[in-house]
């Protein structure tokens, strides 16, 4: 054995010493190994993990940083007798990044040794992964707003579920960039937590926005939240004083045997949905979209009695159903005389396809063609005009020559301006953007659909950052001529884009439109139907688009989404 004097005058064995350092060696190599085999095994969540993919407008990846966070830590929870892993993943949810229970669930499972078994012992000790030290807040991520929008439409039910999580993720790998999803459903069903007087308790569907937000800016994904503004059946169902009134019989209003409709130019209803639209604003959303800012556009009009009218002659209040009274001379939306009606436009009264929330969808009547049973996606953003009667007409403007007087009063269009001037100047200042979603038919500017809606495009263009028109082919029934308009997306989504954009011509908004994503009244659904739709809608001035399926059903927008990269990547 080889002996040496160290420093301090001892002997030390250099053999000895060398093993001793080899074993501490192997310690810390051991420390290491299952510091990171307890990283890497525990599944992180979904927002630290971002999903990185090539889209074909660079602008669109450069609008949109990609945040980072550090790994949360983890905290160890002690079981009582009989307690299950779901229901302390359901307790500890809104203390972790996770975005759902069952992802929770899981990560606890595998992080504690991969066990199978939900029920614990009593006193056993358990590891909860993800913990945040405090709750997440998110912020609005601000775009231009000619921002290249590529989204699909989630239900509330939708976007809180883990398969709502997976749709997310698949639309952002074949090159999505954008989710809308429901704040508020036009049944009035708000899906997030929300305190108002009006509103009640109520179901929760998204239970923590800013950390939803967050998963899709992690994405690299904007976030529209889609607020579905005076069709609310739940207000007008617990307090029917807010609703439409029946000139007849003095109690709340009913299009088609149903009490559905809010008073628009009630300023309780108005201050209820802009205080909903406001809390969204300030939990990181991008953008705010409302739906349904109209006014009812059928049942019998001459018995809706609205707040606005109360000091208005009866004969000024209602507009005739055919369209052939007062309101003809409202010249603010005159369309030019080549562009005459051609047909009428009908819409199913369709019912949810999906039992676990009630979907959107713009409801009507329809005798001409009854909707499948179980389908509701034909009537979202279909309207329910009527062809004006012919009249004589004025070779200067194309109106009707025997209407001369104007009616007496503010009218719809005056009342849905009104509420989106002062929507716009309470939300602009937070850096959402604010889109409305219109009907497709009011390209084609009647007096008739006008006068009903209250949806005056060119106002409305005024008071918002995008607009976005409900142009889907099945639902333009009888107009050009065309008996199958579903099978014509080419024409319809061409027609429309060219007026919306002549309409809106100087005023700066964005026509962003709302495509169909569904088969109904359609036997040429298909990848290639997807691809035509969005083409033409490029090709006619269109920035962006939305794709709705009230059943979030996007298996042909998946397929067709690469092959639209790849065939820009061509260019």
């Amino acid at each position: 054995m080889r002996e040496e004097v160290n420093g301090r005058g001892g002997v030390y064995d250099s053999r000895a010493e060398s093993r001793h350092y080899s074993a501490l060696l192997l310690a810390f190599l051991l420390v290491l190994s299952a510091l990171s085999a307890q990283t890497t095994g525990a599944p992180k969540a979904p927002q630290l993990n971002p999903v990185k993919t090539s889209v074909s407008d660079p602008a669109s990846s450069a609008s949109i940083p990609s945040p980072q966070a550090a790994a949360a830590p983890t905290e160890i929870y002690t079981a009582k007798r009989g307690e299950a892993i779901p229901t302390i993943a359901h307790r500890y949810l809104g203390k972790t990044s996770y975005l759902t229970s069952a992802e929770l669930a899981d990560a606890i499972r595998h992080v504690n040794g991969d066990r199978t078994a939900n029920i614990l012992k009593a006193n056993e000790n358990i590891i909860i992964p993800g913990i945040l030290a405090a709750p997440i807040t998110e912020k609005t991520i601000p775009v231009a707003k000619n921002f290249e929008v590529r989204a699909i439409y989630l239900t509330g039910f939708m976007a809180g579920s883990e398969h709502g999580i997976r749709v997310i993720k698949h639309w952002r790998e074949v090159g999505g960039n954008a989710v809308v999803f429901d704040i508020k459903d036009s049944d009035g069903s708000v899906t997030i937590a929300f305190e108002h007087p009006l509103l009640g308790k109520h179901n929760v569907y998204v239970h923590d926005v800013p950390k939803f937000v967050h998963f899709l800016h992690q994405q690299n994904m904007h976030a529209i939240a889609r607020i579905a503004i005076f069709r609310d059946e739940r207000l007008v169902v617990n307090h029917p004083e807010l609703a439409v009134q029946s000139r007849k019989n003095r109690t709340a209003w009913r299009e088609n045997g149903r009490v559905v409709w809010t008073d628009p130019s009630n300023p309780q209803v108005q201050d209820y949905n802009i205080a909903l639209a406001k809390h969204v604003a300030q939990l990181g959303v991008d953008e705010i979209q409302f739906d349904y800012v109209r006014f009812p556009a059928e049942g019998d009009q001459k018995d809706a009695v609205f707040v606005f009218q109360k000091d208005q002659p009866e004969r000024a209040q209602a507009p005739d159903a055919s369209g052939d009274n007062n309101f003809c001379d409202d010249r603010r939306l005159a369309r030019p005389t080549e562009w005459e009606p051609s047909g009428t436009v009908t819409t199913a009264n369709t019912k949810s396809a999906a039992t676990t929330n009630p979907p959107s969808s713009e409801t009507a009547s329809s005798a001409s063609a009854p909707s499948p049973k179980g389908q509701k996606n034909a009537a979202h953003g279909a309207s329910c005009g009527t062809v004006a009667k012919s009249g004589p007409k004025s070779r200067r403007n194309g109106t009707n020559a025997a209407c001369t007087l104007k009616p007496r009063g503010p009218q719809r269009s005056d009342l849905i301006a009104e509420f989106l001037k002062k929507a716009y100047s309470e939300l602009h200042p937070t850096g959402v953007l604010l889109s409305l979603d219109v009907f497709g038919v009011m390209a084609w500017q009647r007096q008739v659909d006008l006068s009903h809606t209250g949806q005056d495009i060119v106002q409305m263009a005024r008071y918002c950052d995008v607009l976005s028109p409900m142009i889907y082919p099945s639902h333009f029934f009888g107009m050009d001529g065309i008996a199958h308009p579903g099978d014509e997306p080419a024409h319809f989504i061409g027609e429309s884009m060219d007026r919306f954009e002549l309409i809106t011509k100087g005023s700066g908004v964005v026509i962003r439109p709302w495509l169909q994503a569904f088969h109904w009244r359609t036997k040429t659904y298909s990848p290639e139907y997807i691809k035509i739709q969005v083409e033409t809608a490029r090709q006619r001035g269109g920035i962006g688009f939305l794709f709705w399926n009230a059943a979030n059903d996007y298996s042909k927008p998946f397929l067709a989404m690469p092959e639209m990269k790849t065939a820009n990547a061509k260019e």
